[in-house]
C-alpha cells in the first residue's frame, strides 16, 4: 500500500539514493519539473523507471497550466497560452468554454503520451486588484462566475484526454498580497467578501481533486494557513462541499515554517489526504515520508474515486486542427 505523499527528484534520471528512497517509502506519486524534462523518450524512461521501482502504475504529476507555468515547452512541446488569454477571447462564453476544453484536451494528450496522469491544473483562483501577481494571468478572469465555468471546461478537457485535473488553490489564493512560495500571505477579508473567492470551488465541488492554499484567512483561522488548518479544511469539506482528493500545496514553500516533518504532520492532522513535496531535496523528502501515513480508508477511497477521471481513452479529435483554431482565435483577440 502506497504512502500518502508525492515527491520530486533532482534530475533527468534517478540517482541510486533516489531509487532506494522510492523503493523504501513507496510514495503515491512522483511530480516532474523543468529540471526533470529534456525530451519525450527521456521523460517516458524516467516515468517507467519510477513505476518499476514502486511496482505499480503509480501517479505521475506535473504543473502544466500554460503561460508562465509550463514544465513542458518548446521546442519539444507546444507553448500553450495562459488561462487569462483564453478567458479574454472575443467570443461568446459558451464558445470560450469549448475552446478552453479543446485546449486542455490537447494539453492533456501531450501529458498522457508521456505517461503523466495528473495535471495540477486548472487554477480556479479569482485575482483581485492590488493582490500579488503570483496568480495574475494564471487565472481565467477576475469574474468568479467566468472562472468557475472556464475552469470546469479545462478540467473536463484534461479528463477527455485521460488526465486527472487538480483544481487550485482551494479555498482561494486570489487575494494574497505576497507570493506564498516566498512568504506567508495573510488575508483579512470577511466571509462575505471571501464568498467570491469560494464560488469557483463551490461550483466545481464535484471535481476529483484539489490543492490547498498556503494562505491565512483570518475569518476562518487567524493563526494557521489553510494547508495546516483543521478549520479551513473543515470549511472546504462542509461549506464549499468538496469531498474529493485533497493535496497540499508544496510543503517546501517558504509560506510554511517549522521542519518538513512538522509541516507534513500538521497537514495530515488538518485533514489533507496527500502531502506534496516538490524540490527534490532527498533529506526533506525523507522527513515528509516519515510523517506520511499509508494511503487507506477515506483517503484511499477518494484516491480511487479520483482515479476514475484518468485512464479513459483520449477523446477523438484532430490535434492539428484544434491547435490551428486556438492559434487563430488568439491572433484575432490579440
Amino acid at each position: 500500500m502506497s504512502r500518502a505523499f508525492v515527491c520530486g527528484c533532482q534530475g533527468k534520471v534517478l540517482t541510486a539514493e533516489e531509487r532506494d528512497f522510492l523503493r523504501d517509502s513507496d510514495p503515491f506519486g512522483l511530480i516532474l519539473f523543468k529540471r526533470n524534462v529534456e525530451a519525450p523518450a527521456q521523460v517516458r524512461a524516467l516515468i517507467a523507471e519510477f513505476r518499476a521501482i514502486v511496482g505499480r502504475d503509480a501517479a505521475v504529476l506535473v504543473d502544466q497550466e500554460g503561460g508562465r507555468v509550463q514544465r513542458l515547452g518548446p521546442p519539444r512541446w507546444r507553448a500553450y497560452p495562459a488561462a487569462a488569454r483564453l478567458g479574454a477571447l472575443e467570443m461568446p462564453l459558451v464558445r470560450r468554454e469549448e475552446m478552453v476544453r479543446q485546449a486542455a484536451a490537447l494539453l492533456g494528450q501531450d501529458l498522457r503520451d508521456l505517461g503523466i496522469t495528473i495535471d495540477c491544473a486548472p487554477v480556479m483562483d479569482v485575482p483581485v486588484p492590488g493582490a500579488h501577481d503570483v496568480i495574475g494571468d494564471r487565472a481565467f478572469s477576475r469574474e468568479p462566475e467566468i472562472v468557475a465555468r472556464l475552469g470546469r471546461a479545462a478540467a473536463l478537457g484534461l479528463a477527455d484526454a485521460g488526465v486527472m485535473p487538480v483544481m487550485k488553490h482551494i479555498p482561494g489564493h486570489g487575494r494574497a498580497g505576497v507570493d506564498s512560495h516566498l512568504d506567508l500571505p495573510v488575508v483579512h477579508a470577511s466571509l462575505d467578501q471571501l464568498a467570491a473567492d469560494f464560488l469557483p470551488f463551490k461550483a466545481n465541488a464535484d471535481l476529483p481533486a484539489a490543492m490547498t492554499a498556503h494562505v491565512v484567512y483570518t475569518a476562518l483561522d487567524p493563526e494557521r494557513p489553510g494547508t495546516l488548518s483543521p478549520r479551513v479544511v473543515s470549511f472546504i469539506r462542509n461549506e464549499i462541499g468538496f469531498d474529493g482528493l485533497l493535496f497540499s500545496d508544496d510543503l517546501s514553500m517558504q509560506a510554511l515554517s517549522g521542519t518538513l516533518r512538522a509541516r507534513a504532520e500538521a497537514a495530515f492532522a488538518a485533514g489533507v489526504d496527500i502531502a506534496l513535496h516538490c524540490n527534490g531535496d532527498l533529506a526533506e523528502a525523507e522527513a515528509v515520508a516519515g510523517a506520511a501515513p499509508s494511503l487507506e480508508s477515506q483517503a484511499l477511497a477518494r484516491a480511487e474515486g479520483a482515479a476514475s477521471w484518468r485512464g479513459q481513452p483520449a477523446a477523438s479529435f484532430d490535434p492539428v486542427d484544434v491547435w490551428t483554431q486556438i492559434q487563430a482565435s488568439l491572433a484575432i483577440s490579440a
